[in-house]
């Protein structure tokens, strides 16, 4: 069937756009950046996703507290590129972070830590001259994450085998957020929702007896969801404080 001149117009309209609706996510967001004190320069143990010590160190300390882009602590351990555009001093690639926290501040998206910030500048000097203007105007948009290893599960310290269970997932490569995690109760032959209790710890009161198996659910870019299910159990002699391997690596 022959297509008229309108309708091939149409179609070449929809080819060049195509490529840029694919790419929307590329463009950078305007926003604004701070940092907070630290004495080494890195992270918090103490920050609102709950990631303890590992969300202190992990990146090399580059991370971030978020407000508007925390999704109920869906952001975090997600990925972001922030930049800022003073030109006299500002790197032109600026900082690669990773979400650990949730704060606000004057109007900012990202309150950083002084490791973060600091990568900001092109130097030295130039980073020192950043950290006097205390809020700067930045842009920023998601990155993959680029973690080593599988996806790991993390058995929060408060847990008590085997009256209580709580759990992080860790290392969750590329742009995707954990929205979900379940328990299956072989007894009752169903999946059981874990809750989010707070930040990127998900809780279950009165586990069963014996290995715990999980899966994890992530949500895409583009909106969709999908499941995945580790390789392993969770041994029955699980503790507190211990981490276990998926044998899951997302790219």
């Amino acid at each position: 069937m022959e297509l008229s001149f309108k309708h091939q117009l149409g179609l070449v309209c929809v080819i060049l756009l195509f490529p840029a609706l694919c790419n929307c996510q590329e463009y950078y967001t305007k926003s604004r950046a701070s940092f907070y004190g630290s004495p080494d320069g890195y992270g918090v143990s103490r920050g609102a996703c709950g990631f303890g010590e590992y969300g202190r160190m992990i990146n090399n300390g580059s991370v971030a507290a978020v407000s508007g882009l925390w999704r109920n602590g869906a952001a975090c351990g997600t990925c972001y590129q922030v930049r800022c555009k003073i030109a006299e001093y500002c790197d032109a690639n600026g900082a690669n972070v990773v979400v650990t926290d949730y704060g606000a501040g004057d109007r900012t998206d990202f309150i950083m830590s002084p490791r973060a910030f600091s990568q900001l500048g092109r130097n030295k000097a130039a980073s020192e001259k950043l950290k006097k203007y205390g809020v700067l105007d930045i842009e920023y948009k998601r990155v993959p994450c680029r973690y080593s290893g599988n996806v790991l599960f993390h058995v929060q310290e408060s847990s008590n085998n085997p009256g209580y269970f709580a759990v992080i997932l860790l290392n969750v490569n590329g742009k995707y957020d954990v929205t979900a995690v379940e328990l299956w109760r072989k007894e009752r032959r169903q999946w059981e929702p874990l809750r989010r209790v707070s930040g990127a710890v998900f809780d279950f009161a009165n586990p069963p007896k014996g290995e715990l198996i999980l899966r994890f659910q992530v949500t895409y870019p583009q909106g969709y969801t999908k499941w995945f299910y580790p390789k392993t159990p969770i041994p029955a002699y699980w503790k507190p404080g211990a981490t276990y391997d998926t044998k899951i690596q997302l790219n």
